[in-house]
């Protein structure tokens, strides 16, 4: 199954050469779809999108789509060591899981661990398995530890990476309400943090919140999560965390609510800025919801600006293009793009997008769009009703750019 969308006109690199810095070399052929960046420290990310048919089964698929990952590592030269985080998208998490765990899609190369999502949000239009994986290589060799199943930390000149995927209470036997299991993923996370000498406040960058019937059970994680932060001194005064909450669910048939989440251990104030362009868009507590829109980090060479789930909203709260997929994507990449401005980033910087709809059947249109805009861009589509059942459409994604400035840390 082709990729969608056009080639990148920047060839991917040869092994054996080094890409002028900043340079992104992109890759879409077979299913695959890769975007890299390289610093000026000489450490590179790499973004890869696998995608896969549907019309084999879940074997097949799994097979597949490891094939292609590997094809895509070798085309970039990578070791599989060089893993840093995986999410896998799956159609039906609670018969699928135990045989995507048991593949090498889930499990860690030896002696480095690997922080592995897995959720269900069916792929579209219409596979059982779709990845994304971030790694990184070069600019210091990292330390990786595994913490617990949980937490993955990655070390590396002088920070702490946390990769926190799965966070999910369990639950069996019976149902809890999603504002319990609401807190008890953030007491993981805030625990966790703690024994590594962070807090939730000062060094949590990122969230992916799932939910389980997102139209029934969203306001009750976020009456949860605003008193959260509220204890752990985060309200409309100081700051929130980028976040997504979307519809999606873990692999446990009681779980309401599941989470991943990153966080940088060794986070200094001076990295850290938010994204927001109040012309355009308002602020999230306006409306009682409590997350930043994106969250700018930058280092020495480079700066990781990460966008939130981001719809057709504009700034009164309202929802713009009701009843109209197409025009609720083209605003939501406005949106986009302005928070991407106010980070001194555009459109031209991300290096992926995930892309949630609430209706399958509007997936040849945004595929369609998609394709012209970001040709080559890695993306993947995946069925997640998003948390207003009037927003259609909702888009994220990682943006990388040169930075200068030697005073702060290296990534």
């Amino acid at each position: 199954m082709p990729f969608h969308g056009e080639a990148d006109p920047l060839a991917p690199r040869s092994r054996g050469t080094v890409p002028r810095i900043g340079r992104r070399a992109g890759r879409v052929d077979g299913g695959i779809a890769s975007r890299s960046f390289h610093g000026a420290d000489g450490g590179a990310e790499h973004f890869i999108c696998v995608q896969a048919p549907g019309k084999l089964g879940l074997q097949d698929l799994i097979e597949l789509v490891q094939d292609r990952y590997a094809a895509a590592r070798e085309a970039l030269g990578l070791a599989s060591e060089t893993a840093v985080f995986r999410r896998l998208f799956l159609s039906d998490t609670i018969n699928q899981v135990a045989r995507v765990r048991a593949s090498g899609l889930a499990l860690d190369p030896p002696g480095s661990p690997v922080a592995v999502s897995i959720v269900q949000q069916p792929p579209l239009p219409g596979a059982k398995i779709a990845l994304f994986a971030y790694h990184v290589e070069g600019g210091g060799e990292p330390v990786k530890r595994r913490l617990s199943a949980r937490h993955v930390l990655v070390e590396r000149n002088g920070l702490g990476h946390l990769w926190s995927p799965r966070l999910c209470a369990g639950a069996g036997g019976s149902p809890v309400s999603a504002a319990a299991q609401t807190r008890e993923l953030f007491d993981d996370l805030i625990r966790t943090l703690a024994s590594q000498g962070g807090t939730l406040r000062d060094h949590c960058v990122r969230t992916w919140v799932y939910l389980k019937d997102i139209d029934v059970f969203y306001q009750d994680m976020v009456d949860s999560r605003r008193e959260l932060f509220a204890e752990q001194g985060m309200t409309g005064a100081t700051h929130f965390i980028a976040s997504t909450g979307i519809e999606g669910a873990c692999a446990h048939r009681y779980d309401l609510v599941a989470m991943d989440a990153y966080s940088i251990l060794g986070l200094v104030p001076a990295q850290v800025s938010y994204l927001n362009d109040f012309d355009r868009l308002c602020p999230t507590q306006d409306y009682n919801v409590t997350f930043e829109r994106g969250t700018r980090i930058a280092y020495a060479d480079r700066a990781h600006l990460f966008i939130s789930g981001t719809a057709s909203i504009d700034r009164s709260g309202a929802v713009v293009h009701p009843g109209d997929a197409l025009r609720q994507l083209d605003h939501a990449v406005a949106n986009i793009e302005a928070l991407l401005r106010a980070g001194r980033a555009g459109l031209d910087d991300l290096m992926h997008l995930l892309v949630y709809l609430r209706d399958p059947t509007d997936f040849a249109r945004v595929d369609g769009y998609l394709g012209h805009r970001f040709p080559g861009l890695p993306r993947l589509i995946v069925q997640g009703p998003v948390c207003r059942p009037e927003w259609l459409v909702e888009v994220e994604g990682i943006a990388v750019t040169p930075n200068d400035a030697p005073e702060l840390p290296s990534f």
